[in-house]
């Protein structure tokens, strides 16, 4: 078992990824200080295939299990319902010693998050990531948020769960352009924080692709290694946490102007990240060779590159600045300077935003 370690004083947790281990969660919690209510927070597609394991194993440890299925996709990430597994919980009889366990992908695990910071001013949570995009990007650092209709996780909070527990064979069920979406947050780490790193899965296309599974391990481990050192750094994204922002500017505008309806979360950002690399190749920060270099991984490992024909550069404009990293009417970015290392909040005008998206 890969373990990584989030130091945030009391707030530490580990980040445990292995194979085949959904099985042993319920004995894992035993070695905290919870109470004996749980409540397992999940869609209909990923319960079907492993909720009756977790379940099995938290109800061997004699943990009461609550089920709450929520829909599946981003559009069911929003106020209703988090009031409904609110309301669940009360029904419930919850404490502040109960429990959420998140089992599924970003979504699931955000408003899992999201409702565990509110329910009596916050109680205890697990993430069971399902998804590779999850794995190695939602699940760590304890952002958690709901969805408006103006923007993108625009109402959130921190809120640190107290384990990450990861099952690389989960990845088997998912279908391949969700894997490819989380592939998306992955070639990001390299961009922003491990020229190595990238040239790894730059020269591993066949592998990843197969996933083959010591590769993924691999690759899940140094992604959650960058975010949690970014994370102990800045938990709160006062300065360097930005960084972890990349492509996010735009892909979150993009995901907004489609009604979170159109592309996938890593799909939204990898037209973010393009368009993002370009605007500092236009401004003179980075060069073109890496420019290009940043484009053909994203373009080689089919994820989209160009921006939607159907959303115009105003629209996309005006979404950007409502952007939650945005100060006193200034659009503030993550650019990349070269592959390795990037320029934090930096402003920009309007007007250079818009030569890029021509």
């Amino acid at each position: 078992m890969e373990k990584i370690r989030v130091e945030l004083g009391e707030r530490s947790y580990e980040i445990l990824i292995d194979k085949e281990n959904l099985s042993n969660i319920g004995e894992r919690l035993l070695r905290f200080p919870l109470g004996k209510k749980i409540a397992l927070v999940s869609n209909p597609t990923v319960f079907e295939l492993y909720g009756e394991q977790v379940i099995s194993s938290l109800r061997k440890e004699n943990f009461e299990v609550s089920l709450i299925v929520i829909p599946d996709g981003e559009t069911y990430k929003d106020f209703f319902w988090a009031y409904h597994i609110l309301t669940k919980l009360l029904e419930s009889g919850f404490d502040r010693k109960s429990c959420l366990i998140a089992l599924g992908g970003g979504v699931i695990g955000d408003i899992t998050g999201f409702v565990a910071s509110l329910y009596m001013r916050g109680i205890p949570y697990v993430q069971i990531p399902t998804t590779l995009l999850a794995q190695v990007d939602s699940s760590v650092g304890g952002k958690t948020a709901v969805n408006h209709s103006l923007g993108k996780n625009m109402i959130g909070t921190f809120w640190q769960p107290v384990l990450v527990w990861i099952d690389v064979n989960t990845l088997d069920s998912l279908p391949e352009r969700e894997f490819l979406s989380g592939l998306a947050e992955v070639i990001k780490y390299g961009i922003i924080w491990d020229k190595e790193f990238f040239e790894l899965i730059e020269s591993n296309r066949d592998k990843i692709l197969k996933r083959d599974k010591s590769l993924l391990i691999s690759l899940i481990k140094r992604s959650c290694e960058i975010k949690s050192e970014v994370v102990a750094m800045d938990e709160r994204e006062s300065s360097l946490r930005a960084v972890l922002n990349y492509g996010h500017s735009l892909g979150h505008a993009i995901e907004t102007l489609t009604g979170y309806s159109s592309y996938l979360h890593g799909e939204a950002i990898s037209i973010g990240m393009v368009y993002e690399a370009k605007l500092a190749n236009i401004l003179g920060f980075l060069n073109k060779n890496h420019f290009e270099r940043i484009r053909a991984v994203l373009k080689n490992f089919g994820l989209p590159v160009e921006m939607p024909a159907l959303i115009e550069p105003a629209a996309l404009i005006k979404t950007v600045l409502l952007d939650k990293k945005n100060l006193h009417g200034k659009i503030r970015m993550v650019i990349p300077e070269e592959i390795g290392k990037m320029k934090i909040n930096f402003e920009i005008t309007p007007e250079q935003l818009r030569k890029a998206l021509v």
